[in-house]
């Protein structure tokens, strides 16, 4: 059994005590709504902390009725039974405490935009960056999430050359971070007349929401051009002079937003997805220096790596960064199944922050 630091489960303890006491002394709604999300993310690992010392205790009583000389053996053998039981409950509570206690992204709980562009493959390609499109959005209805189009660029035969949206909801970025990199199909298309299966590709990348206070941007660093929508930009695509992209010219990032009538809204929408870009750019920059230091179980996120293939005719995902294969390919690619991938991606990387952690 690995030993638990009781001293910070004691502070975790009298920290939620104290927060349920300010919540009951009259705040004023700010320092209220503060409170209670702290309240709210400090209560699972506090009841799993007092049921862990409850069952530890348990175990206890049961240990000295089992030791002591007077105990019949009937009785003997029922204690031991029920204390074996409640060994193995105190594991997996003890688990649990673990993982709540291991380091969080900064990032986790803020909202994602998502960034799919066709790859090799041509007018294949675009349609599998239509398909991964649609896994996603329904993935994120799932989840409550909800999505909504930055810009879109159409292939010539559907599908899309390139798609931008953003989503939002509760943990998007914890659940979609693993999703960013290369990802393969391997399909007979519906214009192969001979029945050849092709190999088409499309990137995937994932990045935080961030706000004002995340990352400074310069206006003397923009460049702000207006234009016409195009494409899919949204329910109704708009011919006025809407759309925007902006140029950073420092790093010379470029982006473009056309989902909104209004060029206002999507100037807005604008500069907060070349924040996330320009966040994006200096965390993947850090994680590259990391990276020389650790192994990296799931991958380092590089927007050139490989990460899952889709082989219709075997009706197969494997995720090669944990060599996952399932083979539910419909319901994988439906939204329905997606979970149980990215549960995976995210149970092997809690087992990484263990390791590192030194917890078996």
């Amino acid at each position: 059994m690995t030993i638990l630091p009781q001293q910070k489960l004691d502070a975790l303890l009298a920290r939620h005590a104290l927060v349920e006491s300010e919540l009951a002394s009259g705040l004023g709604p700010e320092a209220y709504v503060k409170l209670s999300r702290e309240f709210a993310e400090l209560s699972p690992i506090v009841e799993a902390i007092k049921a862990y010392r409850d069952t530890d205790k348990e175990i206890s009583e049961l240990s000295a009725l089992i030791d002591d000389s007077s105990t019949d053996a009937e009785m003997r053998k029922l204690a031991d039974v029920e204390r074996h039981e409640l060994q193995e409950r105190r594991e997996r509570l003890a688990q649990q405490i673990r993982l709540a206690l291991l380091p969080k992204d900064a990032m986790d709980d803020h909202n994602a935009i998502l960034e799919i562009r066709a790859g090799t493959g041509g007018d294949e390609a675009a349609l599998f960056a239509g398909d991964l499109f649609r896994m996603y959005e329904r993935y994120a209805a799932k989840q409550g999430w909800r999505t909504e189009i930055l810009s879109a660029s159409e292939g010539t035969k559907g599908g899309f050359k390139e798609i931008v949206a953003s989503m939002r909801g509760r943990g998007v970025f914890a659940k979609l971070k693993f999703e960013s990199g290369v990802h393969r199909v391997q399909r007979v298309p519906d214009t192969e007349a001979s029945g050849r299966i092709h190999t088409s590709a499309a990137t995937v990348a994932v990045l935080p929401e961030v706000e004002d206070v995340d990352i400074d941007i310069n206006d003397a660093d923009l460049k702000i051009d207006t234009m016409r929508s195009q494409g899919a930009g949204g329910q109704h695509v708009n011919k006025t002079e809407s759309a925007i992209r902006i140029t950073h010219i420092p790093s010379g990032i470029v982006v473009f937003v056309q989902e909104e009538r209004s060029q206002h809204k999507n100037k807005a929408k604008a500069l907060g997805y070349l924040r996330s870009k320009l966040y994006d750019a200096e965390r993947t920059k850090r994680d590259a220096e990391r990276a020389a230091d650790r192994r990296g179980q799931i991958g380092s996120g590089d927007r050139s790596e490989r990460i899952r293939t889709y082989n219709f005719p075997q009706g197969r995902v494997t995720d090669h960064r944990i060599n996952l294969t399932l083979h539910k390919l419909p319901q994988i690619i439906e939204g329905e199944a997606l979970n149980e991938v990215i549960d995976a991606l995210v149970t092997e990387h809690q087992a990484e922050l263990l390791a590192a952690e030194g917890v078996a």
